[in-house]
């Protein structure tokens, strides 16, 4: 390390040192941490500013492609707030405005309807939307954190009720951003026959390759009164964020779960945040997610069963391919 001699270079021997030591995904993102090192570190001198600065951080950070990797920064003097995050958007960010991302599950209702379906209606948990058909349901889970276990208790037990003797279920998590393994496991609980493993974790603890936690695993076991294990369908894509990608994992181990999609995001870890010296913040992945046979989809995603994907002309088209092609396979 070179001599630090101004309060910039200080800043940037911390950042690049809280990577160092708790950043797990340098080699599977192609990155040589210690080189970006000997290319930016000599850019930051005492004359460096802090725009100047947050610069080159962002240039440090940018082929790292990771959407946990967040700065955040109130530049001193002329208090001008910059963010930067080194993700390349999402395919389906790409295709869809936010705008557009709302029309599109307008028409995924509209779909549904056509096929018997009701329209799909709140219920206890906010983050739950819920309709059926005669042999059919539908399950949309918009988030996966920021409810209330009673609520979360309640609205998985009218759900689970209304299940009850149907042919099969969609459950639908496209554009979910993420949440708590917690909240998760309450969920997919319910949509389990037996007790099996849903994901293994370790945190990235210190620099060493072997600088882990112990490996922590965790198990989706029925709970409730009633569970639903008949056929069930899966709607993926990659704006599923964290907490949404290790529902699809955990969904992944049971056998009667087809996913029909795009692969999900691929940043499982909950985010690592942290507050330079100066104030501002920033955050990184720090976990490592595991199936239960240790694949570890970070960088790539869940991948589906079935490669479908959602494009801007099934809006003008009013039919969300994905929801029928989900519902010919219940009926299969």
């Amino acid at each position: 390390m070179k001599k630090i001699t101004s309060y910039t270079e200080r800043l940037f021997e911390e950042l690049w040192t809280t990577f160092s030591n708790r950043y797990p995904f340098f080699d599977l993102r192609n990155v040589d941490w210690k080189k970006q090192y000997d290319i930016f570190r000599p850019k930051v001198t005492g004359n460096t500013s802090e725009d100047d600065l947050f610069d080159v951080f962002c240039q440090m950070l940018d082929p790292l492609n990771d959407g946990h990797v967040e700065l955040k920064a109130r530049i001193t003097g002329n208090k001008k707030k910059r963010y930067f995050n080194p993700e390349i958007k999402p395919r389906f960010w790409q295709e869809f405005t936010k705008k557009e991302i709302k029309r599109l599950f307008k028409i995924t209702g509209k779909t549904l309807v056509a096929n018997g379906f009701g329209k799909p209606e709140k219920t206890a948990a906010w983050m739950l939307r819920f309709c059926k058909s005669h042999a059919y349901g539908y399950v949309r889970i918009l988030e996966l954190e920021g409810v209330r276990k009673r609520d979360l208790a309640n609205a998985l037990d009218q759900i689970l009720n209304d299940l009850n003797g149907l042919d099969g279920v969609i459950i639908d998590i496209r554009n979910n951003p993420g949440g708590d393994d917690s909240t998760v496991i309450k969920i997919v609980n319910r949509f389990c026959g037996q007790e099996r493993t849903a994901f293994h974790r370790k945190t990235k603890l210190g620099p060493g390759e072997d600088d882990y936690s112990s490996l922590k695993t965790w198990k989706m076991k029925p709970q409730g009164d009633t569970q639903f294990t008949g056929p069930i369908v899966l709607l993926t894509c990659d704006s599923v964020f964290s907490g949404g990608e290790i529902f699809a994992l955990a969904m992944k181990q049971l056998p009667n779960v087809t996913i029909i999609g795009d692969h999900t995001n691929g940043i499982f870890s909950y985010q690592l945040e942290k507050k330079l010296s100066n104030g501002w913040r920033y955050c990184l992945s720090y976990q490592k997610y595991f199936s239960p046979d240790m694949v570890c989809y970070e960088g790539k995603g869940v991948p589906p069963d079935i490669v479908l994907l959602n494009k801007r002309s099934n809006i003008e088209e009013g039919t969300d391919p994905l929801i029928v092609r989900a519902l010919d396979v219940l009926k299969s």
